[in-house]
């Protein structure tokens, strides 16, 4: 009786199991995207627990139950993409192309030491992907950022290697201006040993909800740069990047040409060279030479990058290496750069640990100059008769005898090839990590990382002389340089960081942190003659010069932050950093910086949620942030040996202080203010975001000259000098549209900055940036930092009548003569001196601009980038070379319509008129703005069945750069920044001495999948 019971019993559950599985129904299908297969994709049932991922190749398995109804859902979701709903319909296959996702894509961004979501955002945050960088072929990303993010301007250089100027949110001190760069958690010198290929994203923190974390760094705002790195569960994948082309400069000076020359040179000069009168040399001059050909070219550009990936469910990894030949459009420049990289992390549980490391070696051949002259100025002024080559001079160049040619301009050809100039360097960027959840939203991190970078710089100029009856330019021994050093940065940072909630609504992020950070600094610097042989590129104890330098600096900070949200409508954070620099004294080391902010998400309130109004948020901060980027050891005395003085008619060689100290140096502080709005309708298709800053930076730090009279080897001293306020709007305007075969889209960003000096102290003025012996810049109390200041002029003197009418202090002088150019009496004490000068120009730009616009139809693809800056002077002392004519230089063809006789020219004096016509004035200025077609790209995707399983994508495309730009500025390029050559800091900001134009370049390329 047992025994049939037990087997009806047995019998019945095997009857159940069977019904119960022939009531099962298998669904499959694969999810791609635009690149192929998307692994990890989640495949949920609507309104069930039952659900699945998608596997390497974008696979899916699911089990559902049969007869589930007309209604039945499946949703396929995934962080970056639109989440869709597909209907089963009776389906046993779906597949599903998830399409990217406007909303999702900016959910979870870097914020300092951590990530947030971008609903919890209170502060101002400018974000940049990766397509976006990689749009543009540059060597460096700082160069990617310009016109991508509002409220950050970008000054390019067009010399290979060398940094541009990166100013965020306007200038807001006479110091550093530079912003602190972040790299995967670890504090970097900059951007320019970093392969844009290896980049993922780009946070720019503007406002002291951001950077007042960073505490004594945050001051000039913050980039953060996160790298790529693999993903869980993704099989491994080969990349292959690469492009190369050309780039050029057809932009040139009209200049006189032979014949023109020799005739102005005859006009203007009481006794004519005798070069061009002495029938000797009438087969010497027998030349034609355009000095701008010469030295610009065409040069070769080459790219390439390797990226290998993977993951698996506890581990991710990615290795890269990437190689970059950039030739300048100057003869002998030279960019080559070698990348290596790999990102790794590990999950152990509740322990998790990774690296980060990036090795770069950099060769540039860097442009050169002569007696404080760049190649373009010595280009524009040379005779146009001398030959560029001559084999019997020594060196092979010909140039001029000032004695038979009335001028010195030296051979700009023979000043950029002759001998050898070479930057070598190699930069080891790496860290280590590990974090442990100690409880659950408890998270212990400790991170060690390195900033390293090596440099050897050469520079060999063999013994020359331009010219054989004794040529002004000479040299008769080979003279080398060497000079070597190494930068070490180690940051040790650990941080305790809990998450957790409170009755479902109310979420707490605390952040408790220390850092400690230690440079070292260390450098060696030799030159020596050798009068024997141009052979050896050695330095010797002949004509001997050695020096070497080292310094310590080291920052210790301790940050504590609070984040809370109420169901992430209502919003507030705060922090509170207190750092202490080396490069302070004891009474002034420590410094205390703070931050407040609040935002309200008024989109998540009831009354939006059936609306169109995807975001709508209203946020504000204030808070401070410091800077302490002055040179060591200022606050205290130091000795300097190899300082000669005259002792008993002889110089001799002893120790003396090396500057006048400041004990009671302090922080640079800023106070920052920010209220934005953020506004998303349709589904985030059309964004805004709007922002209204105020900074006030109080206690400036800036080196103040001291009399040359105090004997001092730094003839400054560093000192806190008074205040400067910055303010401006910032727009950010966004449309998406990513449904159909035809997807396009369209991102404008405007900027607007002005800053005021409030104060400078007991101080009149501070001057800055200087040309021919006067200076052209100064800071002064109501006026912009660096504003351009010299006389105005009126036209040109055309009789003697108009010269006494002005000049009335002194009716018999006779150095101003008709034909001269009359300034303005501002004084009105009718006389022009230095009392008359004024304010005459801005060298920053007002507004910038930054206008994306790309589209896709099926396989096709073309993007157009637009960039701008409007509002900024520039100081053109290439009008000083080409239109001042103080003596026999080759000039501008608007010589030949220079004044000869009243009536003839009102805007080009005569020649050799008097010594103030060179003065310093607004015949020099010119307006900057300028729009430029930054980047134009057009591309083809392949079908990713043409190639079977060989490759997983492939794209060609055709890249332009700086193809039109629109200005009034006569200059080669209106994009003026610091000079790289003669090296005049933040106070030379906008004056074109002859600066290495950027050039207009034509890529073609490939990316490659596997």
């Amino acid at each position: 009786m047992k025994e049939n019971y037990f087997k009806s019993t047995l019998f019945f559950l095997c009857f159940l199991c069977v019904g119960f599985i022939s009531a099962q129904e298998i669904i499959t299908g694969t999810v791609t995207d635009e690149n192929g297969p998307l692994p990890g994709v989640n495949v949920v049932l609507e309104g069930t627990t039952t659900g699945t991922t998608t596997d390497f190749d974008g696979n899916y398995t699911l089990e559902v139950e049969e007869d589930l109804g007309q209604d039945a859902r499946l949703v396929f979701s995934y962080i970056s993409y639109q989440t869709q709903q597909v209907a089963i319909n009776d389906r046993s296959v779906i597949d599903v192309n998830m399409v990217a996702d406007a909303q999702s894509l900016d959910d979870v961004i870097v914020v300092g030491y951590g990530t947030q979501s971008r609903a919890e955002v209170t502060g101002a945050i400018s974000s940049i992907d990766t397509e976006e960088i990689n749009a543009l072929p540059v060597a460096t990303a700082e160069q990617a950022l310009q016109g991508r993010a509002s409220g950050v301007t970008v000054i390019n250089s067009g010399s290979p290697g060398n940094s541009p100027a990166v100013r965020i949110r306007g200038l807001a001190s006479p110091n550093n201006n530079d912003p602190l760069y972040v790299i995967d958690g670890i504090i970097a010198g900059g951007l320019g040993s970093l392969n844009p290929n290896d980049i993922e994203n780009i946070q720019v923190l503007k406002d002291a909800s951001t950077t007042a974390v960073y505490g004594s760094r945050g001051a000039n705002g913050v980039v953060l740069v996160t790298t790529k790195s693999g993903k869980a569960s993704q099989k491994a994948q080969l990349s292959l990047d690469s492009y190369s082309g050309v780039q050029f400069n057809s932009n040139r000076y009209d200049v006189l040409d032979r014949d023109q020359y020799i005739q102005y040179a005859r006009e203007i000069t009481e006794t004519t060279p005798e070069r061009i009168t002495n029938p000797e040399y009438a087969d010497f001059i027998d030349n034609d030479t355009d000095w701008q050909d010469e030295i610009f070219r065409t040069g070769i550009l080459r790219s390439v990058n390797l990226g290998l990936s993977g993951g698996s469910e506890n581990s991710n990894f990615r290795f890269s290496g990437g190689y970059l030949n950039q030739e300048g459009a100057i003869i002998e420049t030279e960019f080559e750069r070698f990348n290596f990289r790999s990102n790794s992390n590990f999950n152990f549980g509740k322990l998790r640990f990774g690296q980060t490391m990036n090795v770069a070696l950099t060769v540039q051949n860097p442009e050169r100059e002569d007696g404080g002259r760049s190649i373009l100025e010595h280009a524009i002024k040379s005779a146009p008769y001398l030959a560029v080559y001559n084999p019997e001079n020594r060196g092979g160049f010909q140039g001029p005898n000032s004695a038979l040619d009335g001028q010195d301009a030296a051979n700009p050809v023979r000043v950029q090839t002759i001998g050898s100039a070479e930057n070598k360097g190699i930069t080891i960027l790496g860290s280590l990590f590990a974090e442990y959840e100690i409880l659950d939203g408890l998270v212990f991190k400790t991170q060690a990382g390195l900033d390293y970078y090596k440099f050897n710089n050469d520079n060999f100029i063999p013994s020359y002389n331009d010219d054989s009856n004794g040529g002004t330019h000479q040299f008769a021994f080979a003279q080398i340089t060497k000079n070597s050093g190494t930068n070490q940065s180690l940051t040790l940072t650990n941080s305790l960081n809990y998450k957790f909630q409170i009755a479902d609504l109310h979420n707490f992020e605390l952040l408790a942190l220390a850092e400690d950070q230690r440079v070292d600094s260390e450098s060696l610097n030799a030159s020596s003659q050798n009068p024997i042989t141009d052979d050896v590129e050695e330095v010797s104890l002949n004509q001997a010069g050695l020096s070497s330098a080292s310094s310590e600096y080291r920052r210790v900070g301790f940050l504590g932050r609070v984040n809370y949200n109420f169901d992430q409508k209502y919003l507030l954070a705060g922090s509170l950093r207190r750092d202490a620099s080396t490069r302070f004294g004891a009474n002034n080391r420590w410094g205390t910086f703070w931050s407040i902010a609040a935002g309200w998400n008024v989109a998540k309130e009831e009354f939006l949620q059936d609306s169109d109004i995807n975001n709508l948020k209203i946020r504000g901060s204030w808070g401070t942030t410091g800077n302490d980027q002055i040179g060591n050891y200022r606050y205290a005395s130091t000795l300097v040996t190899s300082f000669i003085y005259p002792f008993g008619g002889a110089a001799l060689q002893g120790t003396t202080a090396e500057g006048l100290p400041n004990p009671n140096l302090k922080w640079e502080e800023v106070t920052m203010k920010n209220i934005g709005l953020d506004l998303g309708i349709f589904n985030n298709a059309f964004t805004l975001s709007l922002e209204y800053y105020n900074n006030t930076s109080d206690d400036l730090l800036y080196e103040l000259p001291l009399p040359l009279s105090l004997g001092y080897n730094v003839p400054t001293i560093a000192s806190n000098v008074g205040s400067v306020e910055t303010d401006g709007f910032e727009v950010d305007l966004g449309y998406n549209d990513y449904e159909g075969d035809f997807t396009w889209s369209a991102n404008l960003n405007l900027g607007t900055t002005r800053n005021e000096v409030l104060s400078i102290g007991s101080l009149d003025q501070v001057q800055g940036g200087f040309f021919e012996n006067e200076y052209l810049t100064r800071i002064s109390v109501g006026e912009p930092l660096f504003h351009f200041y010299g006389l105005r002029t009126d036209g040109i003197y055309q009789n003697q009548a108009e010269v006494d009418e002005v000049l009335t202090a002194n009716p018999d002088q006779e150095a101003v003569q008709p034909g001269d150019v009359r300034f303005v009496d501002i004084n009105g004490d009718g006389a022009i001196n230095a009392a008359d000068r004024t304010v005459i120009g801005n060298p920053y730009p007002s507004v910038t601009l930054g206008l994306n616009l790309s589209a896709q139809y099926k396989s096709f693809d073309i993007s157009v980038f637009v960039q701008g800056a409007y509002g900024q002077e520039i100081y053109n002392t290439n009008l000083y070379d080409l239109q001042g004519m103080p003596r026999l230089f080759n000039s501008g063809v608007a010589v030949l319509d220079r004044w000869t006789g009243e009536g003839t020219s009102n805007t080009i004096p005569r020649a050799l008129g008097a010594p103030q016509n060179l003065n310093a004035s607004d015949r020099f200025i010119e307006d900057g703005s300028y729009t430029r077609l930054k980047n134009l790209n057009i591309g083809y995707t392949f079908d990713e069945g043409m190639f079977g399983d060989s490759l997983a994508n492939l794209r060609i495309y055709l890249s332009g750069q700086n193809l039109i730009t629109l200005t009034d500025y006569s200059g080669l390029d209106p994009e003026i920044g610091v000079d790289n050559v003669l090296q005049q800091g933040t106070g030379g900001l906008g004056i074109d001495r002859g600066l290495y134009p950027q050039p207009t370049s034509i890529t073609f390329g490939l990316q490659l999948g596997f």
